[in-house]
């Protein structure tokens, strides 16, 4: 009789387990590394110079200033130029002689005729309003790093602290030549489909892919004369 009320407790105790739904695993709520915990915003914001509107064009100290607007251009993403030509304000043709001289000057300094566009503003009567010459520039936001810590040797939950990895993240924010890297690649040429077809060629029939070794390559370094 006591073997048989075990039998049956032991039966009811395997049902009951086996009732029970499956537990999900745990996942955790917090960040557990650095790039997680903390990210580099990138923002985008106008980079703009205002140009006098001239008569007779642009003037030399306006190309000097569009040259070196240029150069900035180009060490950044490169994206396109907007000229932005005040309309009902100053004289039109003066407007429309001083647009058209920044827009050649940009296409004789590199700039694809593409990436330059003229767009019109309203100067709302005013007779100084300039040509603005701009382009968007991506910039870094830098995370603000030591605002709150915890003690790092009691902590029973085993959290993440709330300043680790920030330091790295700030100064990699920092240091970055362009932001607009962080948020993808930089376009590229493309590949040269008849080099592509000549190493797929030679691979296939076993044959040395690489190009041959120039003879002016295998020189020796002269000695220095005592």
């Amino acid at each position: 009789m006591h073997r048989l009320v075990v039998v049956l407790a032991s039966f009811a105790a395997l049902s009951a387990c086996a009732s029970l739904p499956l537990q999900e695993p745990s996942v955790a709520s917090q960040s557990r590394t650095p790039t997680e915990l903390w990210k580099t915003e990138i923002t985008s914001q106008p980079h703009e110079i205002a140009l006098a509107v001239h008569a007779a064009g642009l003037s030399p100290t306006q190309a000097d200033a569009l040259a070196a607007f240029v150069a900035e251009w180009r060490e950044g993403e490169g994206g396109a130029i907007t000229l932005q030509s005040p309309s009902g304000g100053p004289d039109s043709s003066a407007a429309f002689r001083t647009a058209e001289g920044a827009r050649g000057f940009l296409i004789g300094q590199g700039v694809r005729a593409e990436q330059v566009r003229i767009v019109g503003y309203d100067a709302k009567g005013e007779a100084q309003a300039p040509l603005l010459v701009g382009y968007l520039r991506h910039a870094a936001t830098i995370p603000d790093c030591g605002r709150s810590w915890t003690s790092i040797s009691h902590n029973m939950l085993n959290e993440v602290q709330p300043n680790f990895g920030c330091a790295t993240v700030a100064n990699m924010a920092a240091q970055i030549a362009d932001p607009a890297d962080l948020k993808g690649p930089r376009a590229t040429t493309p590949p040269d489909a008849g080099r592509r077809a000549d190493v797929l060629a030679k691979y296939r029939k076993g044959e040395n892919t690489s190009t041959q070794t120039d003879k002016q390559a295998t020189g020796v370094v002269a000695q220095a004369v005592k």
